[in-house]
């Protein structure tokens, strides 16, 4: 059995603020390494997603992503815009919007490499000690979801 605690803990004691203050430093982070490539951190997401696997309805997309369709599409048309990915009606079901990469979002993948090692830099964990606390935290996403 799981003990809970008697009291209402600090901030500092707080998983949801660790989390909520990693979360922002990593944004802090990530901002001046993604402005040079015009990025903000959730277009470099849509990216990331889309090197992985070019060609993505958008639902799929926001899914992976955790983003609703009105957080995505403006996100979308402004990459689209920015000549980085195309949009566009499916062929076989013209209810469903794709994305996919243009020569310019791809060639930016090589540009992820940098982002990553600098961002792995200023972790100052290893490689094995941040799959788990990724591990973990997809876990701990989890469970909180189901009782969503």
């Amino acid at each position: 059995m799981t003990q809970t605690p008697s009291r209402l803990p600090g901030t500092g004691d707080m998983l949801c603020f660790a989390l909520y203050s990693a979360n922002h430093a990593m944004t802090r982070l990530y901002r001046p390494l993604l402005q040079p490539l015009g990025l903000t951190y959730p277009q470099y997401l849509v990216l990331v997603a889309l090197w992985s696997e070019d060609e993505r309805r958008v639902g799929a997309l926001g899914e992976e992503l955790g983003l609703d369709t009105n957080t995505l599409t403006p996100l979308l048309k402004r990459m689209a815009e920015a000549g980085l990915v195309t949009r566009g009606r499916s062929a076989a079901d013209e209810r469903v919007v794709t994305v996919r990469l243009t020569d310019k979002g791809r060639a930016l993948e090589a540009e992820a490499e940098r982002i990553t090692t600098c961002v792995f830099e200023a972790t100052g964990l290893s490689v094995e000690e941040l799959a788990d606390l990724r591990d973990r935290i997809a876990r701990l996403n989890t469970e909180i979801a189901e009782h969503l």
